[in-house]
């Protein structure tokens, strides 16, 4: 006999209850299981692999390193390279002791700027008062003077500062590929100023004030006697202190707001302002611009803020896979026209260096670094930068010449024929 589709309904929804129910009864134990567990564990054991102090050493010396003659960071003692897990699991104290050796280099490659390079620092803004905060950047001995050429170097953004490309290329790898120094060697020798911007000195970052402790709120009435109820609420309170002081914060970081620099408080605004107080005023005939990153989209806000003028002085722009981007950043057409004729953009690509590479907007030509690693395409694209510079110079110089000499031939023409009338 065939039971009817009602009668089996019922049947299957008490089964799924009965289901649900042993499930929920299996989790409840699972709970209490865990639970129990736990309460066993032995959170003093457990804790005894206390995080170190996060402070570090103040200089190179102390950290144990030193840049040797290739300008390799290695440990004074082993020779080895840095390691960034010198503690194992401890993931926040390794990566504020590499933020602690990256502040160190920082101050390193300054003094390489100011003694191997021979450059200066320049304060921002310009009128700045003594208690507001300033930034800088670093100009050669010729680079407002030098009548023929300038070039300008822009890094991208993040924790790199004046004369930087990379901070982790300068710990991992070397000096050359991280640092703008061979940049600013090799213009210096081919006869160019050299202003390296600092776009990324935004603000000044100071510890905030200690925060006075609220009032606390009235208590709820108890029939408690007051002494016994304020001797629970202190053994409550301190335990819960120690637990989250211990357990959840080991180790308080200190709170700090930041004061941005007038004038100079993001890239685009300091890159701005560089051009209006420095580069403008510079006297180089020809200005070249080299921009990595983030610097790409800098100096296309800046055309969009200063288009006349750029035009009029720039020569040539190398960009080193450029975040720039000519649509969202509402570039004119006249912009994009020019970037086309004085813009040259290496990009990271496993193609061969200087293999042309596909336009993805139409703005400048892409052409391959060499190599797949953003931050190495400044280093690998060196030598082709260069030669770019110098051919987009003798195109200029070869314009000059044809534009001279047809100005000269209307003259002398004009010449005979006022000596013939």
């Amino acid at each position: 006999m065939i039971s009817h589709p009602c009668a089996v309904i019922p049947g299957l929804y008490i089964l799924w209850i009965t289901m649900a129910q042993v499930a929920g009864q299996e989790d409840r134990e699972k709970t209490t299981a865990l639970k129990d567990l736990l309460s066993r564990i032995d959170l003093d054991e457990l804790m005894k692999k206390d995080e170190p102090p996060l402070s570090f050493p103040k200089t190179l010396e102390e950290f144990e390193y030193a840049f040797n003659e290739y300008g390799q960071l290695r440990h004074i003692k082993t020779g080895e390279a840095f390691v960034f897990n010198a503690r194992e699991d401890l993931h926040r104290w390794n990566q504020k002791r590499y933020e602690a050796l990256g502040e160190i280099i920082t101050q390193y490659i300054y003094e390489l700027l100011e003694k191997k390079c021979n450059m200066t620092k320049e304060i921002l803004p310009v009128d700045a008062t003594e208690d507001e905060p300033t930034s800088f950047i670093y100009l050669s001995p010729d680079a407002l003077s030098n009548p023929s050429k300038l070039l300008v170097l822009i890094q991208g953004s993040g924790v790199v500062r004046a004369g930087q490309w990379a901070r982790r290329l300068i710990i991992n790898e070397d000096l050359d590929s991280g640092t703008q120094i061979p940049f600013i060697t090799k213009a210096m020798q081919d006869g160019y100023g050299v202003m390296v911007l600092n776009p990324n000195e935004n603000y000044l970052e100071v510890e905030k004030p200690a925060k006075s402790s609220p009032l606390p709120s009235p208590p709820e009435p108890s029939d408690e006697p007051a002494e016994k109820r304020e001797r629970k609420d202190d053994k409550e309170g301190k335990k819960k202190r120690e637990f989250y002081e211990k357990y959840r914060n080991p180790q308080k970081e200190r709170e700090t707001e930041r004061i941005t620099i007038r004038e100079n408080g993001s890239p685009e605004e300091h890159v701005l302002y560089v051009w209006d107080h420095f580069v403008s005023k510079a006297a180089a005939k020809n200005v070249f611009i080299m921009a990595h990153s983030y610097g790409g989209l800098s100096f296309v806000e800046l055309m969009n803020q200063r288009e006349t003028q750029v035009k009029n002085r720039v020569c040539a722009v190398a960009l080193t896979d450029s975040a720039h981007n000519i649509w969202l950043q509402e570039a004119s057409k006249g912009t994009q026209d020019w970037m086309q004729q004085c813009c040259c953009n290496w990009v990271s690509s496993p193609e061969p260096l200087d293999t042309p590479m596909e336009p993805m907007l139409p703005d400048c030509p892409r052409v391959s670094a060499g190599t797949e690693r953003h931050e190495l395409t400044s280093w690998t694209s060196f030598n082709s930068i260069f030669r770019f510079f110098g051919e987009a110079l003798a195109a200029e110089e070869d314009e000059e010449a044809e534009t001279s000499n047809t100005v000269t031939t209307r003259s002398s023409s004009l010449k005979n024929k006022h000596q013939d009338l």
